[in-house]
């Protein structure tokens, strides 16, 4: 086993990966609260509870807290998204204790306080401005809310400028009280470390109300053909088609992988050369999947000139209906088979990657390989099993979201 793993009495979960070659640690403290897990009125509450735990304890003001990690010469950061949220340093081996000790008080000691909230409600609406000023970033939030509807999955992880504008000290200490307790909570870390030792750390320094994990409603949300434009002045036509997909536990996922590699995963992807290289209709154009504890999403984006888009979804829709028609060869099979290895391969090389591995796994109630286990489930797929997964997944319902100065009747008829 690469990893070493211990449950605490009072429910948390310490898991590390040693790494004989560096002198560094990364450290996380995961939590499983996302935005999954919010009520339409909190939506962008676990976000906002990620500013908030910077903002100072008792023992710490918010510029004590940037100090401390400064002294320690170490990076400290956070991220919240739709089925966790983390906190995590990068570090120096010999600080380790000293972060698990600033972390640990971060998280658990909050104080909330009124005009700390105050502040960073105007902060986090800014945030959201300067997100609704990307249409290229906002365009992807837009389709998970097209496809999923109904879905908490649905829902922007940074939340509105109506939701955040009403939070106040009840309401994020509701939130923390809920959710920041010992049954949530995975410790991750690795690099120079050894594991009874974070074990011990973790044991003394975190202390948190002592609870089961937060019940999450697990239900495949339903998907109806949809469209959603956003009528806006913009330079570009921002475009996301996508389905439904596979959860992170599927048996297909590694077949997923090749599937979104050939499709588009790189600048040798069939809609890159078609779309970009081939018409030069395109800067960026790509596909993605994403995968949760019960569904996932499949999702190809293009930023094209307005009078450009319908040729564009229309290339989009005819690279889809061509793999799902004649499949994929053999040698589209090996060359993404390898860039995937490959690309796993270089960032398992960073304390951080490697961090980030365990405690998402770990935090999502994921399964965790070993990369020989992971290289073998990738050497399995075949091109008929990648075939046989894109009819199945494209036989779903299409949604596309588009952001762009045009009404939906301008592309209605490609849906």
């Amino acid at each position: 086993m690469f990893y070493d793993r211990t449950v605490l009495d009072d429910g948390i979960t310490v898991i590390t990966e040693s790494m004989d070659t560096v002198r560094s640690v990364a450290l996380g403290i995961w939590f499983a609260v996302g935005s999954r897990d919010e009520s339409r009125p909190e939506a962008g509450m676990s976000h906002f509870m990620e500013h908030m735990m910077f903002k100072g304890t008792p023992t710490r003001g918010a510029a004590d807290i940037s100090e401390a990690f400064d002294r320690l010469g170490a990076e400290l950061n956070a991220f919240t998204s739709k089925e966790y949220t983390c906190y995590y340093a990068r570090l120096l081996d010999q600080h380790t204790d000293s972060a698990i000790e600033i972390l640990s008080d971060m998280v658990a000691d909050s104080l909330l306080a009124d005009d700390a909230i105050a502040s960073e409600r105007e902060v986090v609406l800014e945030e959201i401005s300067r997100y609704e000023d990307s249409p290229d970033d906002q365009i992807h939030e837009l389709f998970s809310g097209t496809l999923m509807p109904s879905h908490p999955l649905g829902l922007p992880v940074i939340g509105t400028k109506q939701t955040v504008s009403a939070f106040d000290h009840a309401a994020g200490a509701a939130f923390h009280q809920r959710h920041y307790r010992t049954g949530n909570v995975v410790v991750a870390a690795a690099g120079a470390l050894d594991h009874d030792e974070i074990v011990r750390m973790v044991r003394e320094r975190l202390t948190l109300p002592t609870g089961p994990r937060s019940e999450r409603v697990h239900a495949v949300p339903t998907t109806e053909p949809a469209l959603k434009v956003v009528r806006k002045d913009t330079e570009q036509a921002h475009i996301c088609f996508g389905v439904a997909g596979l959860d992170a536990r599927h048996k297909d996922r590694f077949t997923l992988a090749i599937l979104d590699g050939v499709l588009g995963g790189g600048m040798a992807s069939r809609l890159f050369q078609e779309i970009r290289e081939k018409r030069g209709l395109a800067y960026a154009v790509y596909s993605y999947h994403a995968q949760y504890q019960d569904t996932g999403q499949f999702v190809i984006y293009a930023g094209t000139r307005p009078d450009n888009a319908a040729e564009v979804i229309r290339l989009i829709r005819g690279e889809v209906d061509r793999l799902c028609a004649d499949g994929i060869t053999s040698d589209e099979l090996e060359r993404v088979r390898e860039s995937i290895k490959g690309q796993m391969v270089l960032g398992l090389e960073s304390t951080r990657s490697r961090m980030t591995r365990l405690g998402k796994s770990q935090v999502t109630l994921g399964e965790l390989l070993s990369l020989d286990e992971i290289v073998e489930r990738i050497d399995a797929v075949t091109t008929e099993g990648v075939h046989e997964l894109a009819r199945r997944i494209f036989d779903g319902n299409h949604a596309l979201a588009m952001i762009a100065p045009l009404d939906e009747h301008d592309v209605a008829h490609l849906v």
